[in-house]
């Protein structure tokens, strides 16, 4: 079985893998750079703390390859666990807490509710009083999305993968009803299956198909500060759901803060976007850190800083689907594409090669569910 993979993204290449693994013959098409579109610009959670079932699964069926990745891959990605610790100001906010710490639970995720008080314990310069509620779990953390996406390449060639930069898909190949392949910049490539894991441009390589996604690409940006009091490495990636801020400790005393605080959210050029973040989100994303938690005030220093895209869906979930015959699509993660990277990819060959599988509900990731009206959003988004 001959498959094109669209993007070089860590979705991309970590689908590439697992087909090549099981036997596919498999060729990935990136239009510039691996890991240019997304990937290199993600901040690296890595965490199983979702309102929802299948998000959940997706992160939790990741968590064993990113915990031996270097045993599998050769490559440390530098994969720390200080936890996520999610802090609600809004009554509504915190009553969805206990029922979402309930279903992690269930599903295996050692999360836990906490008080202010209990939470200003895991986070010490914590404003508490700003605070109702909060979840913490200690499996979470974050990693190097650099490292995990040169191991995955590698792991792709090594299993015979054939990855080509500098090239375009500029048409989906459809004689029929099903798919016969990719047009390019350097020629036709024939295939049995193409996968659609493109990210931003995930939209654009569907239409190629004769399909409407509802995939958007939106601006997200970060940037790396030196605090006024350093964070400790102890301290959890910390969200402030009802801020839109969050922070995390990068190396030496450093951390990294980011966050969406816009009313309006408008779809962005991925060939065109700005790609540092301004002065006017910089300034505003310190000052929600700061009333999130005192490490962060007038003397913060701000090091560099960096945007990037979501390709994000109406419910916050990817569209994880076979959608016609021979075109499959891992699109639309919302900003959890890099955590949930490995279980896609299993997914991935699990629809190309068998039609179906067992490792999340799929019933939950189809394009369907939109036209159906069986959406059911991820409320935790940062």
């Amino acid at each position: 079985m001959r498959v094109v993979v669209v993007g070089g993204g860590i979705v991309g290449l970590a689908s590439a893998y697992y087909l090549a693994e099981r036997g596919a013959e498999v060729v990935v098409c990136e239009q510039s750079s691996l890991g240019a579109g997304s990937t290199e610009r993600s901040a690296g959670g890595i965490r199983q703390q979702f309102s929802t079932r299948v998000n959940v699964e997706l992160s939790r069926a990741s968590v064993p390859v990113w915990e031996n990745f270097e045993s599998e891959f050769g490559v440390d990605i530098q994969f720390r666990r200080p936890g996520y610790l999610l802090v609600a100001r809004e009554q509504s906010t915190a009553a969805a807490f206990a029922e979402n710490v309930a279903m992690q639970n269930d599903c295996g995720v050692p999360s836990e509710l906490l008080s202010p008080a209990e939470a200003r314990e895991r986070c010490p310069e914590l404003r508490a009083e700003e605070f109702v509620a909060a979840t913490y779990s200690p499996t979470d953390g974050f990693a190097d999305p650099h490292l995990a996406l040169q191991g995955f390449a590698a792991g792709a060639r090594d299993a015979g993968v054939e990855i080509v930069t500098g090239v375009t898909v500029t048409d989906v190949l459809r004689p029929d009803r099903g798919v016969a392949g990719v047009a390019t910049t350097e020629g036709r490539l024939d295939a049995d299956v193409v996968v659609n894991a493109a990210g931003p441009w995930a939209h654009e390589v569907a239409a190629m198909a004769g399909l409407t996604l509802p995939v958007a690409p939106r601006r997200r940006s970060v940037a790396v500060v030196d605090p006024e009091v350093p964070v400790p490495e102890s301290v959890p990636l910390t969200i402030d759901l009802d801020s839109g801020a969050y922070f995390r400790p990068e190396r030496d005393g450093a951390a990294l803060v980011g966050g969406h605080f816009a009313d309006h959210d408008p779809d962005a050029d991925p060939d065109g976007f700005a790609r540092s973040p301004g002065l006017d989100w910089t300034a505003e994303a310190l000052e929600r850190a700061a009333d999130c938690a005192d490490y962060f005030g007038p003397g913060t220093q701000v090091r560099r800083g960096w945007s990037g895209l979501y390709a994000v869906t109406p419910d916050h979930h990817p569209i994880v689907e076979e959608t016609i015959p021979g075109f499959v699509n891992a699109v639309g993660f919302s900003g959890h594409g890099f955590q949930q990277a490995p279980a896609t990819g299993g997914v991935v060959a699990d629809l190309v090669h068998d039609g179906d599988t067992s490792l999340v509900d799929g019933s939950r990731l189809t394009s369907e569910r939109f036209e159906d009206g069986q959406t059911v959003s991820e409320r935790n988004v940062a």
